[in-house]
């Protein structure tokens, strides 16, 4: 589940850090990631001041964790029975807590407020053994990141839109551009030194050979379209396509450094072009995945506790209505440059300011009508584990040149395993 020894010291510290601010019945306590990021950060804050100035007397104490180290200080703090009443969590790793039952089931409350949560982006993945425990708090479609010039001084008149066309493409603009002998140009970039980004990278071009890893709740490793897709992947690899022993964020910045031709990301690829110099700048450029559907998925949820007095539950439902409001739908594309999962938003404005937001949103719907999410179903509270097996055997697969066909078998033994 979580590696709770690993991290035990650093949790508690952190923990004793959060709590020291937790204290009357007049205080809801609310750890999060987020506090302190800038377009988050900033929609968070003004969600605590709108419950504020609606529940005066009340406030919110909202703390900051490492994302690092959150889900084990998060475990720790619900174990020891000092959970923070308003409950953030990353969309992969709060099964866990509903399966102990730390998390309070949200079927009545909504049912009460009759709020429609129909057509709710990405909203499936808060539903846990029959109930549901969260409010998704953002879905999101994968986009190509590529360099303007760079294909166009290969020859071509535009970024890719087809898993053939990206490998055609990703050839041309790998190469010796100085002549030293030494590749310092790579058509693509895909991590191998990640474990989960290896897992969703892979499992992009899985889902672009009509595979997946999961099909009704089931592991399908050793699907020949899942076959397919892990043969895509090794073959970019070995062909050279992309640096090697790389990070996601080295990758960026080579991106934007004009060194790395393309690159899937999700809507938050945006922020990171904007890092780049006023030369490079112009020069990227967003456009849809070429491969279809296109990677997409769930982010993080928002719940309560379930060990917390009626009053205390009251008062949290009422601040996760106020993120769940229009207003507050609005605010978040606004601030995050990303559309919101509440469904039926105009985004008239947004994309009159962001010349990408369209993509973006059809980027999410396409994803979404393909019931497409990182997550795989069937294996979420294996999520973690998944990841590590996924990356050992592809790190196995290019080591020793082995057959896809065989790495799916592999894989498909060790995932049945994990019940």
């Amino acid at each position: 589940m979580f590696n709770l020894k690993k991290t035990a010291i650093s949790s508690l510290v952190a923990l004793s850090t959060v709590l020291g601010g937790v204290a009357s019945a007049e205080t809801l306590s609310f750890v999060t990631w987020q506090r302190d990021d800038g377009a988050y950060g900033q929609w968070w804050a003004e969600a605590k001041a709108k419950f504020e100035e609606m529940h005066p007397g009340v406030t919110i104490d909202m703390s900051q964790l490492g994302r690092k180290e959150y889900a084990d200080t998060m475990f720790t703090m619900f174990a020891g029975g000092t959970p923070p009443d308003i409950v953030h969590l990353a969309a992969f790793e709060y099964q866990p807590f509903a399966d102990q039952g730390w998390l309070e089931p949200l079927g009545p409350w909504i049912e009460k407020d009759g709020i429609d949560l129909t057509g709710w982006a990405g909203q499936s993945t808060c539903e846990w053994k029959g109930e549901t425990y969260c409010l998704m708090l953002l879905y999101a479609g994968f986009v190509l990141a590529y360099n303007e010039e760079m294909i166009k001084n290969a020859g071509f008149d535009g970024p890719p839109t087809t898993y053939d066309e990206y490998v055609e493409i990703a050839r041309a603009l790998t190469g010796d551009s100085d002549g030293d002998g030494i590749v310092d140009k790579y058509g693509i970039g895909l991590s191998t030194m990640e474990p989960a980004t290896v897992m969703h990278q892979m499992q992009g071009f899985a889902l672009d050979s009509g595979g997946n890893w999961t099909r009704d709740s089931k592991p399908i490793f050793d699907d020949p379209a899942t076959i397919d897709g892990i043969r895509k992947w090794k073959s970019l690899m070995q062909e050279g396509l992309s640096p090697s022993q790389a990070r996601s964020n080295d990758l960026r910045q080579l991106l934007i450094e004009g060194h790395v031709g393309m690159w899937i990301d999700g809507p938050w690829v945006a922020s990171i072009l904007d890092r780049a110099s006023e030369e490079m700048r112009p020069k990227l450029k967003l456009a849809h995945s070429p491969l279809s559907p296109p990677l997409g998925g769930t982010s993080n949820i928002l719940g309560m506790s379930s060990e917390i007095s009626d009053e205390r539950k009251a008062l949290v439902w009422d601040f996760i209505k106020i993120v769940h409001s229009e207003e507050f739908q609005n605010k978040f594309s606004d601030y995050s440059g990303s559309p919101a999962p509440r469904p039926g938003m105009d985004y008239e404005d947004n994309i009159a300011a962001n010349e990408n937001f369209a993509l973006f949103v059809e980027a999410s719907q396409r994803a979404a009508d393909a019931g497409v999410d990182r997550l795989p179903k069937g294996l979420e509270l294996h999520n973690s584990e998944l990841s590590k097996v996924v990356f050992e055997e592809a790190q196995r697969m290019l080591a020793n040149d082995l057959d896809p066909a065989e790495v799916g078998a592999t894989l498909q033994k060790r995932v049945e395993a994990f019940e």
